[in-house]
């Protein structure tokens, strides 16, 4: 490996020759990099080749990636009502400030409980601050994402009750659904999906259709739609067969509504990423995951604890540790189990800064906000509500134009102006934090009236 600076930024350059390339296969016992990608769906993978240049030195590849990198856009050059799942919510500067000292940020993964106890310390606090807003009992030390999180719920649920159905809600996030595909593939586990009346779960149906070897029912809210769903009734549905309920949805709407706990939830498991972290195009972000006391010897990744020593001082161990390294490997709950620790950390810091009632206000000022928006928007010519205002911070528009020809003239003019949804080229998904301002958002409102029939 040769290192190389430029602009006081460390590079790293790692070439591949073909002879090291085929040593590299042939230590690992295929014939041709493409078998490498046999697991790899046909339909998702590149058909053409990528328009790069010819042969270039070291330094002239340093320079074009940093030519393609001054084209990102950050949040602060445009006007974000994405979401989605990721959403750009406001961070208090003390946040990065504090997770970024040296005792933090350069902290090696706790194995060693006895020289990691800030590190230790401050995975508990996370723990603790997860299930005061959840009202779960116990909490682990995080996950790799939201869509990971969830996955992992699925399987926890078959290791407790041994049963074979996975019920899905089609309110899920479309990427979270693919990832249980992924990680149910080689389970005993199926996967299949409850019906949605007008972008809620039907309720009914599942009443009428759930049986004994439903070992997990999952159930977004806000869904994918940004939809409040019925929690408490989908968990007394579960509670009475029984049937593990998996909870998901954003941690921020814990504020100003029922928390999974208290809709009697077995699992929650959420995206974490809107508690203080950027959107940093996709990552890293916070798997959150929370469950009921009885379940702790099943729930993957780890947990910290207090405990006393001999000479009764407090201390921090790591109490669980599920992974193959520490137990049989056939009794492991997880492989992929590395908690994202600087990631918590921040989000423990972003709860403590704000507290209890910055918490609720956070998320009284995204129900207002995204609830005027989607006030006004409404009322231009073309535009509607497919699913109506029982929603939370983010909203399906039906426009009068495909929503990607909204998405790529917003592009243009600096605004991002939502996601897309598979179901509707027409539907556009519009999420609204609470750093949008009044201005901001009739901005975005005169935008789009350009578009009226």
């Amino acid at each position: 490996m040769t290192t190389k600076k430029s602009s006081s930024k460390s590079i790293h350059y790692v070439p591949h020759t073909p002879e090291i390339e085929r040593e590299m296969l042939k230590v690992m016992g295929v014939s041709s990099f493409e078998n490498l990608l046999t697991a790899i769906p046909e339909e998702i993978r590149l058909k053409t080749d990528l328009p790069l240049s010819g042969e270039k030195s070291e330094i002239e590849v340093i320079r074009e990636m940093e030519s393609l990198s001054r084209q990102n856009l950050s949040g602060t050059e445009v006007l974000s009502f994405l979401g989605g799942g990721a959403y750009d919510h406001f961070i208090p500067s003390a946040v990065p400030f504090l997770a970024s000292r040296s005792e933090f940020a350069t902290a090696y993964t706790p194995y060693q409980a006895e020289v990691s106890q800030g590190t230790l310390q401050t995975i508990y606090e996370y723990q603790s601050m997860i299930c005061e807003i959840t009202e779960m009992e116990v909490a682990n030390a995080s996950l790799y994402d939201g869509a990971s999180a969830v996955a992992e719920a699925c399987l926890m649920a078959g290791r407790i009750n041994k049963k074979t159905e996975v019920w899905v809600s089609n309110g899920l996030y479309k990427n979270y659904f693919n990832v249980i595909q992924t990680y149910l593939e080689n389970s005993p586990l199926e996967l299949k999906l409850i019906p949605s009346i007008s972008g809620v779960m039907d309720i009914n149906w599942l009443k009428d259709n759930i049986h004994q070897d439903v070992s997990a029912v999952v159930v977004q809210s806000p869904n994918r739609f940004g939809l409040i769903e019925k929690w408490k009734e989908a968990g007394k549905i579960c509670n009475d067969h029984p049937t593990l309920f998996v909870a998901v949805g954003d941690p921020i709407s814990f504020g100003m509504f029922a928390p999974p706990g208290e809709c009697g939830a077995d699992v929650y498991a959420g995206e974490g990423q809107g508690l203080g972290s950027p959107l940093s195009m996709g990552g890293p972000y916070l798997g959150i995951f929370a469950t009921k006391m009885e379940y702790v010897r099943k729930v993957p990744g780890r947990l910290a604890a207090a405990a006393v020593d001999v000479d009764g001082k407090l201390g921090f161990v790591l109490a669980l540790q599920t992974r193959e390294q520490h137990i049989r490997r056939e009794h492991a709950t997880s492989n992929i189990c590395t908690n994202q620790g600087l990631v918590a950390l921040m989000a423990a810091i972003y709860l403590a800064l704000f507290g209890k009632e910055g918490f609720k206000e956070v998320a009284n000022l995204c129900f207002q906000k995204s609830h005027y928006l989607a006030g006004e928007i409404e009322k231009i010519s073309g535009f509607s509500l497919p699913f109506g205002k029982r929603f939370f911070k983010e909203f399906v528009v039906k426009c009068p134009v495909a929503s990607q020809t909204i998405l790529q003239d917003g592009i243009e003019l600096g605004i991002l102006a939502g996601t897309t949804v598979r179901d509707d080229p027409y539907y556009l998904r519009i999420a609204v934090t609470e750093k949008r301002t009044r201005k901001e958002m009739d901005t975005f409102i005169k935008f789009l009236k350009g578009y009226t029939k």
